[in-house]
């Protein structure tokens, strides 16, 4: 971990630098959230793409002067989420020893309340070049590469954050991490089941100040090859909420946290 006057850095098991930042702050929101990107050439084609796309360039392509460093451009995206693309980071050449072969990788995916889903997609397609894997009648689950998805896109009154996903190692890390979250004080608030679009285990926690995290394993890969779902392919009998039938429906204090947090104003 490392440490500004500002802010802890927190690592997870797998190599990157952090995966989660937490800064001072006087309310809960999200500062931004970040992206890999392959190449300094995918960075100068995606700020290429922003302005045509709707959004707009907030700083950069320049060093980024925080911890794990980097070269990132940071954009607006059209409904006000902070976004930052960033290669060459630090990385941990060695993963964590066994004691922590139950906690996160890295995040897998997040999911943002969006009052257009329609305008959110065009720009996550047009500038960002993703690409979508299926659409529910809630949700549409968006692709970057070989994960089923890398970004949802949740029908709302408002553009919030629902929730971030942290991916495990394997079933068993996801199971026993969940065990551990619950010994700590923080009970399984929906789960732990299989979801339908993306195939993965899941299990939900409401965290401090409310932010809603998931921890997941086995996320369906996917190529080019895989067929575009709709909403009439995404469907549970009555009283059932995952592909197994054995979780619970979400608690009322996840569905309130899953509209709370917001975006800081850049």
């Amino acid at each position: 971990m490392a440490r500004t006057d500002d802010a802890a850095y927190l690592r997870g098991s797998g190599s990157f630098h952090h995966i989660l930042p937490l800064h001072r702050s006087s309310k809960p929101d999200v500062r931004n959230v970040t992206f890999s990107v392959a190449s300094l050439a995918d960075v100068d084609a995606i700020t290429a793409r922003i302005p045509a796309a709707g959004g707009t360039v907030v700083s950069g392509p320049q060093p980024l002067a925080e911890a794990g460093g980097g070269t990132a451009v940071v954009i607006n995206d059209p409904q006000g989420r902070i976004l930052r693309f960033v290669h060459g980071d630090a990385r941990h050449l060695e993963a964590l020893d066994r004691a922590h072969r139950d906690a996160p990788e890295h995040i897998t995916h997040v999911v943002f309340n969006s009052t257009d889903v329609a305008v959110a997609q065009r720009f996550f397609e047009e500038a960002l070049g993703f690409c979508l894997s299926d659409r529910t009648k809630i949700m549409a689950f968006m692709r970057c590469n070989n994960d089923h998805h890398s970004i949802a896109l949740a029908d709302s009154d408002a553009n919030t954050l629902n929730h971030i996903a942290f991916v495990m190692p394997d079933l068993e890390a996801a199971m026993r991490g969940a065990g551990r979250m619950s010994d700590a004080g923080w009970p399984i608030e929906w789960g732990v089941g299989r979801h339908g679009p993306g195939n993965n285990v899941f299990s939900y926690f409401v965290g401090p100040d409310d932010f809603v995290i998931e921890y997941t394993a086995d996320v369906l890969q996917v190529d080019d090859s895989y067929r575009t779902g709709g909403p009439s392919d995404w469907g549970w009998p009555a009283r059932r909420f995952d592909q197994w039938g054995v979780s619970k429906p979400l608690s009322d204090r996840i569905k309130q946290a899953q509209k709370k947090i917001r975006f800081i104003e850049q």
